[in-house]
């Protein structure tokens, strides 16, 4: 960075205006300086939410979103209630995230088998909470994701249960 600039985010440092931490640009130039790197979003990564944004807003904004993922939760959560080795982990539906969800499963079925067979055939990051250590899948239900997959990821889990 060319002096002026430097001098500049040291500017932005020394007022009052908020910048979240990430794009503090002197906890990147201090870093910089020990050669060092700090956990940054990368350009692409805000490109895409960038896009993101603009697709949710393109279908309807928040009720769109909302309304898509609270679809696919109820899809998962249904199917979680009904099934005799699952439950869902928060069990106050009132509680439960539309964005996130974490399902419990009967001691006798592995869900870290679940898991693993699922990622082996393309099916990716449906592990648990690595800190809860307990018998879970946890299914991204993000504005984004078609709520058909959720359909089409429930199938599938039955199928690896019954194939173990």
């Amino acid at each position: 960075m060319s002096p002026a600039a430097i001098a500049r985010v040291e500017k932005i440092k020394s007022s009052e205006r908020w910048v979240p931490e990430f794009f503090n640009l002197t906890t990147a130039i201090e870093n910089s300086r020990l050669d060092q790197t700090y956990n940054t979003p990368a350009v692409a990564t805000l490109i895409l939410l960038a896009e993101q944004i603009e697709w949710m807003n393109s279908n309807g904004g928040m009720k769109f979103s909302a309304g898509r993922s609270a679809d696919s939760a109820s899809r998962l959560y249904a199917w979680a209630e009904r099934t005799s080795y699952t439950t869902p982990f928060v069990t106050d539906p009132s509680m439960r995230s539309n964005v996130v969800g974490t399902i419990n499963f009967d001691d006798a079925i592995d869900a870290a088998k679940i898991a693993a067979t699922l990622r082996a055939n393309g099916i990716v990051d449906t592990e648990p909470y690595r800190k809860l250590g307990k018998n879970q899948l946890r299914i991204g239900m993000f504005p984004a994701v078609e709520p058909s997959d959720i359909d089409a990821l429930i199938a599938s889990i039955e199928y690896v249960v019954n194939a173990l």
